[in-house]
């Protein structure tokens, strides 16, 4: 697993971990039942904090990404999430007002938008499909 932290990025270091992870999974890098380094071993890999780390871990499994077994380590969780749909229609429809909000500042208009997402989502089903 390739990980890498941009220290110019406005994003803090644990969302910057999380969401590489995130994106592992949804593009098929990491399957369900991957084992992921240990706090330390990704702390020194990526030159970073073990608390920093824990902090990234902990939201992936808060976020049903991943399940921790005690004394085995953490794993990538299997597909779909714990969360009730309620609160995952709400956290879709966040994200999705934050990219629209973003694109509409950058100047696009909605059928950029679609089309955008449109190829996003061709890419990780060809790669989910490609994994399989």
């Amino acid at each position: 697993m390739l990980l890498r932290i941009d220290p110019r990025s406005p994003d803090p270091v644990f969302e910057q971990l999380a969401f590489q992870v995130k994106q592992s999974v949804a593009e098929g890098t990491l399957a369900p039942g991957d084992k992921l380094p240990s706090v330390r071993e990704l702390a020194r890999e990526l030159a970073i904090n073990p608390n920093t780390v824990v902090r990234a871990l902990e939201v992936l499994e808060r976020d049903g990404v991943i399940v921790r077994r005690q004394g085995a380590g953490c794993f990538v969780a299997e597909r779909g999430s714990a969360l009730a749909e309620r609160e995952r229609r709400r956290r879709l429809d966040q994200l999705l007002n934050r990219a629209a909000t973003e694109a509409f500042h950058l100047g696009y208009d909605a059928a950029d938008v679609r089309a955008a997402m449109e190829r996003r989502l061709d890419t990780l089903e060809a790669r989910t499909r490609r994994q399989r």
